[in-house]
Formats: structure tokens, C-alpha cells, sequence
């Protein structure tokens, strides 16, 4: 059986590019359409409000980032397959963080629908204060804040070992991994800025402008243009 006969490396990176673009969509819709519209107040009382009054909408963003999860990971093994003909360790190890990453984030976003608990009308939690729920409710949803960051350290790093093997493959554009590579120490730089300058906010933007450029790119490149056969077939031979 040939290597073509086994696999459609264009099918594979078609299949990347969709479910990188799903990730983008539901993370898009969860953040910036339903979890600012449930969640955009720093003050206690009216965070716990727009919690209430937008449940619905908080229930959907939840669910929609775990759909960003599983539709991430899932991009990310449909990478590997796409890129372990250049080298398999490394194409694992980017597998291994993005899993990391994934795994720091689902188990956070529990802290996230923990705020939802605590503000419900439930008995068992009638013995606290209105107010005293309310500031638990925003203690859980920094939890969850500080918690995505800390899941996005490895979502960060992935970016390198992802980058140098788009850079290596010689079936697509070496352009595409130096802007994956520039897309890590950019997030990188966000991730310090998170922790250490939380005051310069400008900073995070550039970083989140430079990933969209990188990762948009790649998304776009798979989905339209695929990979150059020849040369994945090739690479895939010297690897058998």
C-alpha cells in the first residue's frame, strides 16, 4: 500500500484548518458575545445581576468554551498527524502541551459555573449573605481568570515546536512557522504581562493582534490551500 493510499495529507489539513476554525468561532462567541455580555461589571452586585439576569447566556458561554477545548485538542492531533513526518518527537511534544493546556483549562472553567451555583437560589446556600455569595461568585470567576492564564502558559509554548515544524516540513510555507514562532513569545509576553503589569493592558492587545495574524494564517492556509503533496510524501518516506 502507498503512502497516498494510506493517507490524503490535503484531507488532514483541511480537516486542522475546520476545526482550528471552530475553535475560533466558539472561543469568539463564548468571550467576546456571551461571557461579556453575562459578566461585565467589577462591581458585586451588578456582576451577580448581569450573572442572573443573563443565565441563560453564561450557560451557553460555558458550553461553548468547552466546545473551544475539545475543538483545540482536536486541531491540535490533526496537526500531528499532518506534521509528524518531519519529526515525530517534536510533533509530540506539542501534542503533549496542547493536551496540557486543554486539560488546565477545562478543569478552571468549573471555577467559572461555580460563580452560577453560588448566585442561584439554591436551600443549602441560603445561610450566607446576599453579599457574601456575591463576592465568593467573583472570587471563582478570577479563579477562573488566573486559571486560564495559567492553562495558556502551555497553549503558549505549543507554539514553538508547531512553529519549527511548519518551518522544517518543506510542504508548507516557511513564512507560516516564523509567525507561529513570533505568535509564542508574543502570547508569552502576555502571559508575563497578566502576572507582573497588569496595568498595561496595551501590551496584551498587541500580543492577542499578533497571534490572530499567526494562527489565522495557518488556519487559512490548510483550509484553502492544503499542503504540497509531493513533498509531504516524500518526507513521509524518508520517515517510514
Amino acid at each position: 500500500m502507498t503512502t497516498k493510499e494510506k493517507m490524503n495529507p490535503n484531507k488532514t489539513a483541511r480537516i486542522a484548518g475546520f476545526l482550528y476554525l471552530a475553535h475560533f468561532v466558539t472561543f469568539f462567541f463564548a468571550d467576546n458575545r456571551v461571557h461579556s455580555t453575562a459578566v461585565g461589571s467589577v462591581d458585586f452586585a451588578a456582576t451577580a445581576q448581569n450573572i442572573m439576569t443573563s443565565e441563560r447566556l453564561f450557560r451557553i458561554g460555558f458550553v461553548n468554551y468547552l466546545l473551544t477545548a475539545v475543538f483545540f485538542l482536536l486541531a491540535a492531533w490533526a496537526l500531528y498527524v499532518l506534521l509528524k513526518p518531519v519529526d515525530k518527537d517534536i510533533a509530540l511534544l506539542f501534542l503533549l502541551l496542547n493536551l496540557g493546556g486543554v486539560a488546565i483549562w477545562c478543569s478552571i472553567l468549573f471555577s467559572e459555573f461555580a460563580a452560577l451555583l453560588l448566585l442561584s437560589s439554591a436551600e443549602s446556600l441560603k445561610v450566607f449573605q446576599p453579599d457574601q455569595l456575591q463576592a465568593m461568585a467573583i472570587l471563582f470567576l478570577n479563579l477562573y481568570q488566573h486559571g486560564f492564564m495559567i492553562a495558556n502558559l502551555f497553549l503558549n509554548l505549543w507554539l514553538f515546536p508547531l512553529g519549527y515544524l511548519v518551518f522544517r516540513s518543506g510542504y508548507l510555507p516557511r513564512i507560516l512557522g516564523i509567525l507561529l514562532i513570533i505568535d509564542g513569545f508574543a502570547m508569552l509576553i502576555w502571559f508575563f504581562q497578566f502576572f507582573f503589569f497588569s496595568g498595561y493592558e496595551v501590551i496584551s492587545s498587541i500580543s492577542l493582534a499578533v497571534s490572530f495574524i499567526a494562527e489565522g494564517s495557518l488556519c487559512l492556509w490548510l483550509l484553502i490551500k492544503g499542503v504540497n503533496v509531493e513533498a509531504w510524501e516524500r518526507r513521509a518516506l524518508d520517515s517510514a
